[in-house]
C-alpha cells in the first residue's frame, strides 16, 4: 500500500521549483533553506541569517502540525566551516529536548552567497 503524500509551502513560495516540505506518513522531509530576510536579502549579521533560516523551518513545521523537537536529522552546509560555532549558538536555542542527529558540511559557494543552508527530516512524535 502506497503512503499518501502531503506538500507544504509557505505563502508566496509557490513559484519556486520545489516544495518547502513533503510529508509521507509521519515523516516530513524539509527542503534546504537559507536565511534570507523578508526582502529576499541576506542580513549583515550571521546570527540574523541563522535565525531567519530557523524561523522558516519553524513555520514550515507548524504547517505540518510539528515543532523543532520533531526534527530527527539535519544537514548543514557552510562554505566556511569556521562559522560552526556562530551557527550552533542560535541553533541550540530552538530545541526544548534532545538535539537531532546532524552533519555540518563544508560546501562550495551557496546561492545568494549564503553562509549556511540546512535541510532536514522530522518524524511526528
Amino acid at each position: 500500500m502506497a503512503s499518501s503524500r502531503q506538500y507544504f509551502n509557505l505563502p508566496g513560495r509557490d513559484k519556486l521549483p520545489f516544495s518547502d516540505a513533503v510529508m509521507v506518513g509521519d515523516t516530513l522531509y524539509l527542503s534546504g533553506v537559507i536565511g534570507l530576510d523578508a526582502n529576499g536579502k541576506l542580513p549583515a549579521k550571521l546570527e540574523d541569517e541563522v535565525n531567519n533560516l530557523l524561523d522558516h523551518y519553524e513555520k514550515v513545521l507548524a504547517l505540518a502540525g510539528m515543532t523543532m523537537d520533531d526534527i530527527v536529522s539535519v544537514q548543514v552546509f557552510a562554505p566556511d566551516v569556521s562559522q560552526w560555532q556562530a551557527f550552533n549558538t542560535e541553533y541550540v536555542k530552538r530545541f526544548t529536548s534532545d538535539l537531532p542527529a546532524r552533519a555540518f558540511l563544508g560546501s562550495g559557494r551557496l546561492v545568494f552567497n549564503a553562509n549556511f543552508e540546512m535541510m532536514g527530516t522530522a518524524v511526528r512524535r
